[in-house]
């Protein structure tokens, strides 16, 4: 009994989060090992559903980094990062979007329309969804910045009570038959300002932004990452990550939050609870 009634303060608990979120954006970029581990891909699914249920309009945008490494080494073709990013050369933009667009796009579709929500499934190229530019063609190759998004489309979906899963992929301003590869992160961003969302959140494989200790740095604004990143704190995969989060908060989103993906529920942790579980950055704090 006593553990029933436990269960039942922690539902209390979550109601002033679920009526104060309840028709607003968010924005969740999926990856890491929450996309890989069977169980943490359940646990995913389920938040994703229950947030969807309450009445909160959910994008998802995910990455695939693992799978597309591992595709590129059946075929004998090297993997290369620069500042965190993908090198994507005319061979890897091909793979990279078979992968992305093609298998992993289309199993996270469908595990979340298993666990009830009604998902669908689309890539940055779809209905003109994502439009982009070479972010430095001799540096990254086609690895794209994302110039237009289509919020008309995303609206509609939301608007028809679907769930849109979307693959970090964009087609060229002038020429859509171009592909360009798009950080999930940076993706994630610009689809969050686009649309003036409540919050992006970014799934990540560690706590959050960590000081050079490594605790946990719990609340962050434009000032601090700035310092962090000038002194090494904030360094290698997780610079695109906190640009992603001030961007998208420089431009129309509220808040960004970054947490680890591979604690079970980590979402519902950070949202509907009062101390959360991750770092949450602002334009100012």
């Amino acid at each position: 009994m006593i553990k029933k009634s436990k269960t039942a303060e922690v539902i209390i608990s979550a109601l002033p989060y679920i009526r104060k979120f309840r028709d607003k954006i968010f924005v969740v970029k999926y990856g890491g090992a929450a996309q890989t581990d069977d169980t943490l891909k359940l646990d995913f699914a389920r938040d994703i559903v229950l947030l969807h249920m309450v009445g909160i309009k959910i994008i998802v945008v995910h990455g695939g980094g693992k799978k597309i490494n591992q595709t590129l080494d059946k075929i004998g073709v090297q993997s290369e990062f620069k500042d965190g990013l993908r090198v994507t050369n005319k061979d890897a933009i091909e793979i990279t979007e078979m992968v992305l667009s093609g298998a992993v796009n289309k199993e996270i579709t469908a595990l979340l329309n298993q666990n009830g929500a009604p998902a669908i499934g689309i890539s940055g190229k779809d209905g003109g969804l994502l439009k982009a530019k070479f972010l430095d063609e001799k540096k990254y190759g086609f690895v794209g910045e994302i110039t237009e998004v289509n919020t008309k489309l995303i609206n509609d979906l939301l608007q028809k009570d679907y769930l849109p899963v979307i693959a970090p992929l964009a087609g060229g301003e002038a020429d859509e038959n171009v592909s360009f590869n798009i950080n999930a992160d940076l993706c994630a961003s610009r689809i969050a300002a686009a649309l003036k969302a409540s919050k992006a959140i970014f799934l990540s494989d560690i706590d959050g932004v960590l000081d050079k200790e490594g605790n946990l740095i719990s609340k962050l604004d434009a000032a601090l990452i700035s310092k962090l990143k000038n002194d090494g704190t904030i360094a290698g995969g997780m610079i695109p990550k906190v640009d992603a989060c001030l961007q998208c908060v420089r431009n129309g989103a509220n808040a960004a939050h970054i947490i680890n993906g591979k604690i079970p529920h980590s979402i519902l942790l950070e949202l509907f609870t009062d101390g959360g579980i991750g770092s949450l950055i602002k334009e100012e704090i």
